[in-house]
């Protein structure tokens, strides 16, 4: 099969093109020819080496961790998926692998694909859904009437994120340019904040949630929109000592991370709010209640481009810039 690989971290290095042996199942995995796979910020950042410490991967790796295919082959302890299915996932850790024409991953990290959206729609999905209905269900406990702020509304989270906050009952409040305010409103965005024009911390106020996906800057400001025992979940660090403990981390490590979230703990305390750190996990389960959702027309994927499978490095190139308006996806078949 042909894949894309790297044999080390870098920043600069191109992913390489290569022929690889079909991976076959175990006994709990399913074989999946894969039809599309998006690229996020985290295929980037693995890249270039930003989690080895706590994601030791083996090289040459295969990144990707979205894709939507169709089920070529089971593990003989396999009960959910037949040969034949249509499906999507966001791989495990240690078994992504979307950048390639098969990839063999556990059976509890698929769901079937919803009838209504293409492969390329459904491999845009996973990872960012996943992240959105972890951050508010998990570690926020959102409710109906409370009031979120996501940030960068017209990223791949925040087109997914607002979607699904709304069709909780939530009011929205998202950050975006002018010329992406009409998509956020779109997808459900009550408050919208030009965050070229204008500082969000100075407009928001008394909210119950606060997803961030940006820099340290940001989340300090974000603290000033939150109410008493409100809640920031930060999906782009730093990490802290509960994700340690989450992980299975060493205690040398967990020392970091405790010595990486200090300070935002220690200013969140002060204003009364909590801080927790999101690394998102693979779940077929959710992923399944997703499905449900946008089989239902209440999710809708956002795509901003599509490429072809020997693009994959343009692809990967055009995430880091940062300016795409909802997901990229890589065609494969």
């Amino acid at each position: 099969m042909k894949a894309y690989t790297i044999i080390r971290y870098s920043k600069s290095d191109n992913l390489q093109s290569v022929d690889l042996p079909m991976p076959e199942p175990k006994e709990q995995e399913v074989l999946i020819e894969i039809h599309a796979a998006s690229v996020n910020v985290l295929d980037a950042k693995i890249k270039s080496g930003e989690f080895k410490l706590f994601l030791p991967y083996k090289f040459p790796l295969i990144l990707g961790h979205d894709i939507a295919g169709i089920v070529r082959k089971v593990g003989v302890k396999v009960k959910r998926f037949k040969v034949g299915d249509e499906v999507f996932a966001k791989a495990s850790d240690f078994h992504i692998g979307g950048f390639a024409e098969f990839i063999s991953i556990p059976e509890n990290d698929l769901a079937m694909k919803p009838t209504n959206i293409s492969m390329e729609e459904a491999a845009s999905l996973p990872l960012v859904a996943l992240t959105a209905w972890q951050a508010f269900f998990e570690k926020a406990n959102l409710q109906k009437g409370q009031k979120v702020f996501i940030q960068a509304g017209s990223g791949g989270v925040g087109t997914i994120a607002i979607q699904i906050a709304k069709y909780f009952g939530a009011t929205v409040a998202t950050t975006t340019s002018s010329t992406n305010i009409d998509l956020v409103k779109s997808q459900g965005a009550d408050v919208v904040v030009d965050y070229k024009k204008e500082d969000f911390e100075s407009i928001l106020k008394d909210y119950d949630l606060v997803l961030n996906s940006q820099d340290e800057k940001t989340l300090e400001k974000s603290l000033q929109i939150l109410k008493p025992g409100g809640k920031i979940i930060s999906i782009s660090g730093p990490p802290d000592t509960n994700f340690a403990k989450e992980s299975n981390l060493s205690w040398f490590l967990k020392i970091v991370m405790y010595f990486l979230s200090h300070k935002i703990k220690k200013a969140a305390s002060k204003k009364n709010v909590e801080y927790a750190f999101l690394f998102m996990k693979a779940n077929g389960k959710q992923l399944s209640e997703v499905g449900s959702l946008v089989q239902l027309g209440k999710i809708k994927p956002v795509i901003d481009k599509i490429y072809p499978f020997n693009q994959t490095n343009d692809a990967l190139a055009y995430v880091v810039e940062g300016r795409a308006k909802g997901k990229v996806v890589i065609k494969i078949k």
